[in-house]
């Protein structure tokens, strides 16, 4: 690798300087000027390690100018809304994850505000990450911050404040519904019934809301109609020709939903700041640095509210108990109230039960608070030498940056006492006439230091380039790159649950590219590769591409097509090698290796040891475990209309992802060499799948007077294939091998049991936790073997969706300017399989039960028969729980009003002024809109309504 290494740089130079001294003269006043000249009139774009003309980009890349996007569209988080402008990128691209790297750096997005960021480029085709090697290869996103320009200081300054609205809350039965239907659950299941017919009047009708609790987790009494985000940032640009700067000062700050106890003090208040300067050091040296803090403050009162909403049955316990209701005479009881550290408000003491000593209620009100405090520190920075005196077009880059993170909490944690209350009529009324004590308060005085984490990220690169065109026709460009990043993670003091190894990717990049005239393009991408992951002999590999352009737009053939502007014909073949896929749950390290465990114990046989600890194996080694393959064949075109106003871009692209891990013993190994207390079996390259697809976006400008307008769509078709598995079944069904990668498998519902001869005639259910009944699901017996169990499952469907799309619409109007986007997706389906639909034993009631099956209701019911029993044979993904997941969300409107450039004049303060309104997560279009817009156990979906405003200086 070495030798091949120093060979290709011998080429490169060689060529570069031969060239050079044959047409040193000519190219230096004329080709290179010129091309200065073109660059500046064209699009230019950042790609793996710089940037390019788009015209000359092949293919498979998508990119989004925030910097324009947000003077129609405000947001906050970078990639908010791209899926209505990239084609191929839902989430993920073409269905697989990404590398987000950040001014070349790998790094968190979250860590960034859309303010600082110039623009987003989205990589898809292996052909565009290749130089980025393994951790990159299955797509990445770069991620370019604003940079300062040759002109005198601007400020520009912007302000935001908005309202978070709820969506929906889950809706669940009152305490009164709940008993009595709970009561019909143990008619079904032979049980007397649990609540009293007395008990369910008075909760009914209220007369004492203490004894007889009805809690409303989604009231007012706990939570606010709606919570505020207010954000500013300033922006300080400019520059000469010596030095160029920007800077970026931005806060932003939330509160909470909750508004009960300590958790009414929720909020996230931040801060950050980010200064990039170029420089030009001397005529042939230029250097970059840009350097980033983060300071995160977040308060989060104790308590799992959301949590609890979804399981805490409404009658269970009233979380506050009044004082005034307890035996004034009852001097026990008195001393009790005298001594309590939480009498909350003067008036109630924390309410518990058996099983509910500590809970939501009482963290909230008792238990304390968490400060996390999250603080970032970015630097990186660059210098290019400009090395024509070797030869014209040559110049090296050389890179590095590190960044640190840490994480810490202060906590203050008290433990507090629960009671539970004994309720007696008293002369006609209810008076509590003793405590039962729960717990003891704490005397806890100080804040704790809780989690603590500590970051490390490491980068470097250093690339020679060269760059040159001969006689305004041959564009040659040649690049060797090494480039490698380590990141580690340090948990605590102690290094207790750190990483092991860090997590870190090292690659020689090399690229020849050459295009006649912009017409006719070829070009080789490859890396050398090397990786920890695998045992010594198996640590490098290398990954080729090759990729090819036409531009048919300047053929003789359609000189005469009027309405062609430009059409580019793109193809592309690579073999990426990648270790992102050597993982198992969080370890990718020594996975070659087999291990052995010494916490078994075994019974000797042979003397008075009644147990002694073991050893066994608990995997066996494989030196020869390898790299992962995605290889893929990809075919582009990319056009322009009318005299461009019809822009479009579609790619085809089929990749196999071969010598993906299995550790089965199906077919490869056989069946002893594992049971449940020991393993022989080693981690092997044997899986291998298929993804196919076809993306496309197109976008249409024009304007009707003053009213300009713009609309783009994207989409994509999305296939995918499991072409090899390990695995052994007794039906062809069965089988995961051929089937898509996002295939879900469940059961065919026929409908309900009508009685019990209906259960005694059919095939015998396996799953549940008690008998079978009539208004239970009933199943097909696939198989024929009257037993349903897992070899009855068959494909119903896709969990990912085959089709997904975007669109965005700006309309402008003299000052006037409405921006709108949204996304859909269509094909995948899904299963009604929260705790909100799935109910039995003694889970907390929605609205969804009120359709329960009943021998009144057996032709309309649309929900099992009710039972306290743990009985999940109506609880199993089925055709009864599917649901297509088809959706269209209107994702964003706003209306920007910019004031007339009139108004402002030499002498003003201001040379410009903004106002925008906006709603953001406004609308859901789908048949399942109930439940796609409810969360159940956490916080809810919000529409947001923002205001802002934004002046430049």
């Amino acid at each position: 690798m070495k030798k091949l290494f120093i060979n290709i740089c011998l080429v490169l130079f060689t060529i570069s300087y031969f060239n050079g001294v044959n047409v040193h003269a000519q190219e230096k006043t004329d080709s290179i000027a010129n091309v200065a000249i073109d660059s500046q009139a064209k699009e230019v774009i950042n790609v793996a390690f710089g940037t390019q003309n788009k015209e000359d980009v092949l293919g498979a890349v998508s990119t989004v100018n925030m910097s324009d996007l947000l003077k129609k569209n405000y947001q906050t988080f970078p990639l908010d809304g791209i899926r209505s402008f990239v084609a191929g990128y839902n989430g993920n691209i073409w269905g697989q994850g990404f590398l987000v790297l950040v001014d070349g750096v790998p790094r968190n997005v979250m860590d960034l505000n859309a303010t600082e960021i110039e623009s987003v480029t989205v990589l898809k085709g292996a052909n565009a990450v290749v130089l980025y090697g393994s951790k990159a290869a299955k797509g990445a996103i770069l991620i370019t911050t604003k940079r300062g320009e040759v002109h005198p200081m601007t400020i520009e300054a912007r302000v935001n404040t908005g309202m978070y609205v709820p969506k929906s809350y889950p809706k669940y039965l009152g305490a009164a519904s709940y008993m009595n239907l709970y009561n019909e659950a143990c008619d079904n299941d032979d049980k007397e019934h649990l609540y009293k017919d007395e008990t369910i009047y008075n909760t009914a009708t209220g007369v004492n809301p203490y004894k007889y609790p009805d809690i409303d987790f989604f009231s007012s009494d706990y939570l606010r109609k709606a919570y505020n985000k207010t954000d500013a940032t300033v922006e300080i640009a400019g520059g000469d020709e010596k030095t160029q700067y920007y800077t970026n000062f931005g806060m932003s700050y939330n509160n909470d939903l909750v508004n009960y106890g300590e958790q009414s003090k929720n909020h996230d208040l931040n801060f950050n700041m980010r200064g990039n300067v170029d420089m030009q050091l001397t005529e042939w040296l230029s250097a970059k640095t840009n350097a980033h803090v983060i300071y995160n403050n977040n308060y989060i009162g104790r308590g799992n509210f959301w949590g609890s909403s979804a399981t805490l049955r409404p009658n269970w316990f009233n979380p506050l108990i009044p004082i005034d209701m307890i035996d004034p005479n009852n001097t026990n009881l008195q001393t009790t109230i005298a001594n309590s550290n939480n009498v909350i408000d003067g008036k109630y003491l924390l309410g518990g039960k058996n099983d509910l000593q500590t809970n939501a209620f009482a963290d909230m009100l008792a238990a304390g608070y968490i400060r996390y405090k999250d603080r970032v520190f970015q630097f990186d920075v660059s210098a290019t030498a400009d090395l024509s005196g070797i030869t014209q077009g040559l110049s090296f880059t050389n890179s590095f940056s590190i960044d640190y993170n840490s994480f810490y909490s202060e906590a203050y944690k008290q433990s507090y006492r629960t009671y539970a209350p004994v309720w007696s009529n008293m002369n006609g009324e209810d008076m509590i006439i003793d405590l039962a004590k729960y717990g003891d308060d704490g005397s806890a005085t100080n804040e704790m230091i809780g989690d603590s984490r500590y970051m490390q990220t490491i980068t470097f690169y250093s690339q020679l380039n060269y760059a040159r065109t001969f006689n305004n026709t041959h564009n040659v460009t040649g690049n060797i790159i090494g480039w490698g990043f380590q990141y580690r993670n340090s948990v605590d003091a102690d290094h207790e649950g750190s990483d092991y190894h860090s997590f870190c990717n090292a690659n020689l990049g090399m690229q020849l590219a050459y295009n006649y005239n912009h017409k006719y393009y070829i070009d080789f991408s490859g890396a050398f590769i090397h990786s920890a992951q695998f045992a010594e002999g198996n640590r490098e590999a290398f990954s080729p591409t090759v990729t090819l352009g036409w531009r048919l737009s300047d053929e003789e053939f359609l000189n005469d097509v009027s309405f062609i502007d430009n059409l580019k014909l793109t193809a592309s073949y690579a073999k990426l090698n990648q270790d992102i896929d050597i993982q198992d749950g969080d370890d990718s390290y020594y996975l070659y290796q087999g291990y052995y465990s010494d916490n078994s114990y075994f019974n000797w046989r042979d003397g008075t040891m009644g147990g002694a600890i073991g050893v066994l194996s608990k995997r066996g080694s494989n030196p020869g475990l390898d790299f992962v393959s995605r290889e893929e064949i990809r075919v582009g075109l990319e056009g322009a209309l009318l005299e461009n106003k019809v822009l479009f871009d579609i790619n085809y692209f089929n990749q196999v992802t071969d010598g993906l891990l299995t550790q089965g013993a199906s077919t490869l190994y056989p069946s002893y060499f594992e049971r449940w207390d020991y393993s022989f079996l080693p981690y092997v390259n044997y899986n291998k799948d298929k993804r196919t697809g076809l993306d496309f976006s197109v976008s249409y400008n024009n304007n009707l007077g003053d009213l300009k307008y713009q609309i783009g769509f994207v989409g994509m078709l999305y296939d995918s294939e499991a072409i090899k598995r390990d695995e052994v079944y007794d039906e062809d069904y069965l089988y995961r091998e051929g089937k898509p990668l996002d295939a879900s498998f469940g059961y065919i519902c026929e409908g309900f049991f009508t009685d019990d001869m209906d259960v005694a005639n059919h095939a015998t259910q396996t799953f549940g936790g008690g008998d079978v009944k009539a208004g239970d699901l009933k199943y097909k017996d696939v198989n024929n073997d009257n037993t349903i169990d897992y070899r009855d499952q068959v494909e119903l469907g896709k969990y990912g969706s085959p089709f997904t799309y975007g669109i965005n619409l700006t309309l402008q109007y003299k000052n006037w300017t409405l921006f709108a986007m949204g996304h859909g997706q269509s094909g995948a389906i899904g299963y009604k399989n929260s705790n909100y639909y799935w109910v039995y034993g003694n889970r907390k009631y929605s609205e969804e039960v009120l359709g329960r099956w009943t021998p009144e209701t057996a032709s309309t019911a649309t929900y099992p028969r009710l039972t306290t029993m743990s009985n999940t044979n109506n609880f199993q993904n089925s055709t009864f729980w599917k649901y297509k997941n088809n959706r269209f969300d209107l994702a964003k409107i706003q209306v920007t009003y910019d004031l007339p450039k009139k108004m402002f004049n030499e002498n003003s303060l201001l040379s410009q002024l903004s106002v925008y309104f906006s709603g953001q997560n406004l609308l859901t279009i789908s048949k399942e809109r109930k439940l796609m817009e409810m969360n159940v156990g956490s916080a809810p979906q919000c529409r947001f309504y923002n205001i802002g405003i934004k002046a430049a200086f």
